[in-house]
């Protein structure tokens, strides 16, 4: 017999979600009321579906701006959608600005994606970890476990979709884009983006501007 869920249940799940109202009262079925594993089984739903998609052509969508509080931070961002009419959705442009806001947040993000990191930065990075003076000592087949640990985090770090999303770390950047696939019925793709730092690349009084803009940051 199947458990009744009340209203109130499938309204909390909505609102984490963003999934459909008869969605989330399957979702909630299935699990037995279990708000938790409705979240887990609607997202392995919601990355199938996004996933069938992704080969699609996305040639709209819009270019994106942000400007931190103090003009000391500008991001743009273009993001793509398959139709005019999804571009000019609410939620398609918060989802716009909402990774603008990410990327002037992660200062050490430089590629959209690990599979957008040219092999020579993979090989720089490889030569630095296996320089390091922590497994000189270490046997061949271990330190090659650690400099790809290392690498692998390394790489993350670079890449903007294996960022945790900074409204809901639960989530990252990738699945943020995909749950809004599948809300939108199109696929989306985050083509490219420039970040500007104020005086970036000029000579400078102060040596401690990093460490100014991420306590700008830090206080959003």
């Amino acid at each position: 017999m199947i458990k009744k869920i009340s209203a109130e249940k499938i309204k909390e799940l909505r609102i984490k979600t963003g999934a459909g109202m008869m969605d989330c009262k399957k979702a909630l079925e299935v699990s037995e009321g279990q708000v938790d594993l409705a979240i887990e089984n609607l997202r392995k739903k919601g990355l199938a579906s996004a996933d069938k998609k992704s080969s699609r052509i996305a040639t709209e969508g819009l270019i994106e701006s942000y400007i931190h509080a103090g003009s000391r931070i500008g991001v743009l961002v273009e993001l793509n959608c398959e139709t005019d009419f999804v571009a000019r959705q609410i939620k398609f442009q918060h989802l716009a600005k909402n990774i603008a806001m990410q990327l002037a947040a992660c200062q050490s993000v430089e590629y959209i994606s690990i599979n957008d990191i040219p092999k020579e930065v993979v090989l720089k990075e490889t030569d630095i970890e296996s320089a390091k003076e922590d497994i000189t000592n270490k046997t061949e087949i271990v330190k090659k476990q650690i400099v790809a640990g290392r690498i692998n985090k390394r790489l993350k770090e670079l890449s903007l979709m294996d960022q945790q999303f900074i409204k809901n770390t639960d989530i990252s950047i990738e699945e943020l884009v995909k749950q809004h696939i599948v809300l939108l019925g199109e696929n989306i793709k985050i083509r490219r983006f420039q970040r500007f730092l104020l005086g970036e690349g000029l000579e400078r009084k102060s040596n401690n501007f990093a460490k100014e803009v991420s306590e700008i940051i830090q206080k959003t």
